[in-house]
């Protein structure tokens, strides 16, 4: 929301302060600051002058104009112009020569198509008042010659740039940014809402409610005899420009100045173009409308829309349809003000994808009081403004609501604050907010929050009922309330105390878990980040999972922030390969990443939606136990991706390029965290290629995989080739039976080498072989490692020879070259039984 301080001023009598200083009150009461622009301060020496004669020069491809402007010196000034929309006797801004322009644009005369131009004739764009204008700013002809053109437009002005949270939608206009800086400032407000329509004298142009649950108020009215020729004054054109919105007609300059006054949006249809009573309704099947944009729609039933006798006519606040938009000829005019559902209309605007100014005001709350006063507000500038005559009667359609009522112990805000605020604080900043303070009872009236605030209450503390005003639908509960006493009295002035630390034995063996997981892990060389929880179909497919695949089951959710991805993940695979493809593509090509959080596999039985409860009570056990059977499992994974080099080139040579083994090593490094030894074996899963994949189990408990990706995914994501990963469930290795931790023994003797040399078969994988020769190698082997993979002539074609070196060590003495001799012996004797292994050479 941009507020222009000229227009704030109107309504609130602000010290003596500079915008910055307004802002900085601003902020204190909660609306977040985004910037301060200055308009107008660096004008100088610009005039009002009276064009007194003009000679079109001749021979050039465009119109040139040499004029004679009088601007109140002793003799006229001669000024070239190419513009051609006025004559001699109308009056025009000049920039006399030492002038500045928005931009540090100075003027000085100079000789230009022959002739001398002593200064520039000005354009409002010229002037910073619009973006663009065909063409120069003619003023009205009673304008004073001579005259500071700054201070006569009120060129001058300072907008402060808010961001609006949703839960503070009255702040979208100058009204409510007026309330707050009066209550920051402790000033008077003047309600710009406070019109006195004339009592109605009956209906204006037809119109009803079909569904209560879609519009609870709708009103309008009419103008006859409206010239729509008639142009926006300046000062609103100006305003629309600096509010961020760009002036189109008086008719449309008109609603949407009143909406950036009031809050309220308004709609103007063009009477000629109705037909029949106007309804507020839902759409039907098929409907379709041709928006003010071009675009035509195809509706959905829970749409809101106001239609005719001739179909659709717009979508209720969000776009008007084409057909009833106002014209050129447009000279009787419906002004149409009401007030929709919030949740209605937000998810119209994001279904079809479709945010205006006013649904951004509507998904927010709009003031339920206000389009009878909106649109006789606006009534009266197209009236004004536009030469038409208001007709008597006003069309106004309403569902009876009951206001809200809370109660509210008067220490409450207090004890939330942890401060005192007493009762009379209470009760002035919750009537500064608007708030109506009834009365004081100890009897609450039996609504949810009324029982919540019964709860609330302690000895001492009598209870407030307070009716929040019609401009703030987020105060429904004792806790709103408390916000709005603390914000205003001031969240700087709230005391600093340091929380008790709760007993308790610290951090949870899960939570110790992941943070050495975390650490280990950034100290192989990765880097942690965090993703959103969100995935789309796509996804799916560029993982190339199956149909059947159980990771495609997922929770959809209500309410996505991107209709790309309106799924809770399954894997951590695509945040962490979006991630890889996004700092690859800004230059980094040697990327480790690794994620650890929660996935969501919902069950194939499960509610597709979960029950939603009251707060009234507690819920009963069997309540209880259908939420958790709609809830989906949320396993905690660790995932890793890599790409490039891992060991990094430089002096000392070339670096080693990210292969499969080290993503299957970053598995063994979280498994390590948690006590267990994982098995590997070869497997064919998605996304990972068939044959670069590995199994990770603990025990018979299959819990990850890791390897090298399908060419067709790293194709899919656009990620570097031979691009691998690794995907963990901590969750299984936490339950993995692990026993108490040993300490290793230490012994003092030496240790006995043997290396020995396998040829075994293509197809068997490396790690039955080892386990083959660490089961027969018994106790004295102190560890195994694979040196050395060799395929070639020398051991036949369909062969590889792998060589492992052995170490073995007693704890009790020095170990004889028969006994490691005999273990060797018995090591290779178990793999040729299980694998087929024949030593080299023999």
């Amino acid at each position: 929301m941009k507020v222009s301080l000229s227009w704030l001023r109107e309504y609130v009598d602000l010290p003596a302060v500079t915008a910055h200083e307004i802002a900085e009150k601003l902020t204190a009461a909660g609306l977040k600051l985004e910037s301060v622009i200055s308009y107008g301060h660096d004008i100088k020496n610009v005039v009002v002058g009276e064009v007194l004669s003009i000679e079109t020069l001749e021979g050039f491809k465009k119109p040139i104009r040499h004029c004679q402007v009088e601007v109140g010196e002793a003799a006229p000034r001669e000024i070239v112009c190419g513009a051609t929309n006025f004559e001699a006797g109308d009056r025009v801004p000049v920039a006399l020569p030492g002038a500045v322009l928005p931009g540090g644009f100075e003027i000085a005369s100079r000789k230009t198509y022959g002739r001398l131009s002593d200064g520039m004739i000005c354009s409002e764009a010229e002037l910073g008042v619009a973006e663009s204008s065909p063409g120069i700013l003619v003023l009205p002809g009673e304008t004073p010659i001579g005259a500071d053109v700054v201070e006569l437009l009120g060129l001058r002005d300072d907008v402060i740039e808010l961001e609006i949270t949703p839960d503070i939608g009255y702040a979208l206009s100058i009204r409510g940014v007026a309330r707050e800086a009066a209550a920051a400032f402790d000033s008077a407000f003047i309600d710009p809402a406070d019109v006195s329509p004339p009592v109605a004298s009956g209906p204006a142009y037809p119109a009803s409610i079909a569904d209560p649950s879609a519009c609870d108020r709708f009103v309008l009215r009419e103008i006859h005899g409206f010239d729509p020729s008639a142009s926006s004054p300046l000062w609103m054109r100006a305003r629309l420009t600096r509010a961020g919105m760009r002036p189109v007609s008086l008719a449309v300059d008109v609603t949407n100045y009143v909406m950036l006054e009031l809050g309220q949006p308004l709609h103007a249809f063009d009477a000629a173009r109705l037909t029949g009573e106007i309804v507020v309704r839902r759409a039907e099947p098929g409907e379709t409308l041709e928006t003010l944009d071009h675009v035509v729609r195809k509706l959905h039933p829970d749409d809101i829309l106001i239609t005719d006798g001739s179909g659709v006519i717009s979508m209720a606040g969000t776009m008007g349809g084409l057909h009833t938009e106002i014209s050129d000829a447009s000279t009787d005019i419906v002004i149409e003000a009401a007030h929709f559902s919030a949740s209605g209309i937000a998810r119209m605007s994001r279904r079809h994808n479709l945010v205006s100014e006013a649904s951004k005001r509507f998904e927010r709350g709009v003031d339920r009081e206000l389009p009878l006063y909106a649109s006789w507000r606006a009534a009266q500038l197209l009236a004004e403004l536009g030469g038409g005559t208001i007709q008597p009667g006003v069309t106004h359609a309403e569902v009876q609501v009951e206001p809200v009522r809370v109660a509210i112990p008067s220490g409450y805000p207090g004890r939330v604050a942890g401060t005192v605020y007493d009762r009379e604080t209470v009760i002035r900043r919750l009537e500064q907010v608007g708030c109506a303070v009834e009365s004081s009872a100890t009897e609450t009236g039996g609504s949810a929050a009324d029982g919540i605030a019964a709860k609330l209450a302690v000895t001492g503390d009598d209870m407030l009922v307070v009716v929040p005003p019609s401009w703030r639908p987020d105060l429904t509960d004792p806790n709103d309330l408390a916000e709005e006493v603390i914000r205003l009295e001031g969240y700087e002035n709230l005391p600093s105390i340091l929380p008790a630390a709760p007993a308790g034995a610290g951090l949870t063996e899960s939570q110790r878990l992941r943070r050495r997981v975390g650490r280990s892990l950034a100290a192989a060389g990765y880097v942690e980040i965090l993703s959103y929880p969100f995935s789309g179909e796509r996804d799916f497919d560029n993982l190339q999972l199956p149909a059947d695949d159980a990771r495609r089951l997922a929770v959809r959710l209500a309410n996505p922030l991107s209709e790309d991805e309106p799924l809770m993940r399954t894997t951590l695979l695509p945040g962490l390969l979006k991630t890889l493809v996004r700092n690859v593509g800004r230059g980094f090509g040697d990327v480790a990443l690794f994620e650890t959080g929660l996935v969501y596999r919902p069950s194939p039985d499960a509610p597709a939606v979960a029950p939603v409860l009251g707060v009234d009570r507690m819920p009963s056990p069997e309540e209880l136990a259908s939420i958790e059977s709609a809830l989906p499992a949320q396993p905690l994974r660790v995932g890793v991706v890599l790409a490039g080099e891992f060991g990094p080139s430089g002096w000392w040579g070339k670096g080693r390029g990210a292969d499969w083994a080290d993503a299957v090593e970053a598995a063994r490094v979280v498994a390590a965290e948690a006590g267990v030894t994982l098995d590997v074996r070869a497997d064919r899963h998605e996304p990972w290629h068939p044959g670069r994949c590995a199994a990770l189990y603990a025990g018979d408990v299959l819990v990850g995989h890791a390897g090298e990706l399908h060419p067709r995914v790293v194709e899919a994501y656009g990620l570097p080739p031979r691009t691998c990963a690794m995907e963990l469930e901590l969750t299984r290795l936490e339950q993995a039976p692990v026993g108490r931790p040993q300490a290793p023994a230490i012994s003092g003797y030496p240790v006995a080498s043997q290396d020995v040399a396998l040829i075994v078969d293509a197809a068997i994988p490396v790690a039955p072989v080892e386990a083959a020769l660490r089961e027969g190698a018994g106790e004295l082997l102190e560890s195994i490692r694979l040196f050395d993979v060799y395929a070639g002539a020398q051991v036949g074609e369909g062969r590889k020879s792998l060589a492992y070196s052995l170490r073995f060590r007693a704890a009790d003495r020095t170990l004889t070259v028969e006994e490691t001799t005999a273990a060797r012996d018995a090591a290779v004797a178990l793999a040729a039984e299980r694998t087929g292994a024949r030593l080299r050479g023999v």
